[in-house]
């Protein structure tokens, strides 16, 4: 089996940080890491696909990368029930956690629900479990 390349942890060591441990991060945190490490996916997998004027690359990773969207995913990963328990721990902390700012172009049940959804993908960056944070992200999108 071929041996997984973690990004965090090539990060970790080349720029030489310590140890993380996940658990003790609070919410918010975890959705602040977990927004820009899906949207480097996001963005790659557009990028990947087509090189195209930058306004068409924006605007096609723009559509994927809001909380509506990300309110979607983890609908159909929570109904789908592809989420630990763990998991669904983490996202429920982060659907819950008491941010100061407003959605802008979304709901506040979607916006809540997205900020659940990039708390665990944080959580899962930062303990080192990109495949498992690609699996979930690709059977959110159904690709």
């Amino acid at each position: 089996m071929e041996e997984s390349i973690d990004i965090f942890e090539i990060i970790r060591q080349q720029m030489d940080l310590g140890e993380v441990d996940a658990d003790t991060y609070s919410p918010l945190t975890l959705a602040y890491i977990g927004d820009a490490i899906y949207e480097i996916v996001i963005r790659t997998m557009v990028v990947a696909k087509s090189n195209m004027q930058v306004n068409k690359l924006h605007k096609k990773s723009s559509s994927l990368v809001n909380a509506a969207t990300q309110a979607d995913i983890i609908k159909f990963l929570m109904d789908s029930n592809e989420l630990t328990d763990r998991e669904v721990a983490v996202y429920k902390r982060g659907r819950n956690a008491k941010s100061f700012t407003k959605a802008k172009n979304a709901s506040v049940i979607d916006y809540r629900m997205a900020t659940g959804f990039e708390a665990l993908m944080g959580y899962l960056y930062l303990k080192g479990e990109s495949v498992r944070m690609m699996e979930l992200i690709k059977k959110g999108l159904k690709l």
